[in-house]
């Protein structure tokens, strides 16, 4: 059933399994005990960034499928994004995985975005297992939206720090005592004409707030456990209670909305505003929320996570930093 742009799925597709990988300073995360993987060596001994990347990717979807009981040939398809250029680590990882292989991009929304994309797979029963999930690697992304870490450029209090982290799933057909998608709202693209790429928090939270108002508005019924955004940082956290506080969206008080991003690193000023990057979300949601649904400690869930859809073109050319959030409503029954 659909309404504007929320989807209700009635076949409840379940993820069945998750697996995260993350890398040495991760390990400084509140959220280290849900981690698997967790690699003393950011390039997971790789000769680069970028092959570190797709090996993180890669070693995070083998365990996954491992932990769901399935093996490659299982899977009907893989679904899969990153923020480097043509998402060549997670092509490259799809490439040994030997799975069906669609690359997905909605930038730091893509942990979202790619199981909304497996949800409608599963509802109309044309696939039964389907692999999903999101991955950044800190150098490599710094190195191709910032400065090279080399550089030793000092980021102001707005900026983030871009979480080194992969987080994947299977979705499958409905299993009892696994958390399942009940619905999604897909966002669409609002752009305040932020120009500062070291402010991502300010660009997305309308975005944030945009998708979150249409969601509530399509569910006014449901109630929540909490609602958490992706990667907002404590910066753009801040912006999206300001906006909760004056719209009156909803009877939730602003201590009900959570950041992956802003919460990543806990209070450590090292991380300044707190964590980004597709596996911020993706890490967070995959792993410590998908653990505590399992746990029964939380019953329905709103995770809506937010993606910068710049790029290093767009930005040198004076482009605007246009934005999007997608959200999935998670259920435990």
């Amino acid at each position: 059933m659909v309404k504007a742009r929320t989807v209700q799925f009635v076949s409840k597709p379940s993820i069945v399994s998750t697996a995260v990988g993350v890398g040495p300073l991760e390990k400084q995360s509140p959220f280290l005990k849900n981690f698997d993987l967790i690699y003393e060596d950011e390039r997971i001994g790789q000769e680069t960034n970028e092959k570190g990347h797709a090996q993180l990717i890669e070693e995070t979807c083998k365990l996954a499928i491992m932990k769901g009981g399935f093996e490659a040939p299982d899977i009907d398809l893989f679904l899969s994004g990153d923020l480097v250029n043509q998402m060549t680590p997670s092509s490259f990882a799809a490439r040994t995985l030997a799975t069906p292989f669609m690359g997905m991009f909605s930038a730091c929304a893509t942990s979202v975005s790619s199981l909304i994309t497996a949800s409608f797979f599963i509802e109309t029963n044309h696939m039964e297992r389907i692999l999903f999930g999101a991955a950044s690697q800190h150098n490599a992304v710094e190195k191709q939206f910032r400065y090279p870490i080399e550089y030793g450029a000092q980021k102001p209090p707005t900026g983030q720090w871009t979480v080194t982290g992969a987080g994947y799933g299977i979705l499958s057909t409905h299993q009892s005592e696994k958390p399942y998608i009940h619905s999604a709202t897909i966002g669409q693209v609002i752009d305040c004409e932020c120009l500062d790429p070291l402010d991502m928090g300010s660009a997305m939270a309308p975005a944030a707030f945009d998708t979150i108002q249409q969601h509530l508005s399509q569910n006014k019924d449901t109630s929540y456990d909490f609602v958490m955004t992706g990667d907002l940082g404590k910066n753009g956290y801040a912006i999206l209670q300001e906006l909760i506080k004056s719209s009156g969206i909803s009877t939730y008080p602003v201590d009900s909305y959570r950041d992956a991003g802003a919460e990543f690193y806990g209070n450590n000023d090292k991380f300044l505003s707190g964590g980004s990057g597709a596996g911020c979300s993706a890490s967070v949601y995959l792993g410590p929320i998908y653990a505590e649904l399992l746990s029964k400690k939380w019953k329905k869930i709103l995770l809506v996570a937010t993606g910068a859809l710049l790029s290093p073109l767009s930005f040198q050319q004076g482009e605007t930093i246009p934005c999007i959030a997608h959200a999935v409503e998670v259920t435990m029954d």
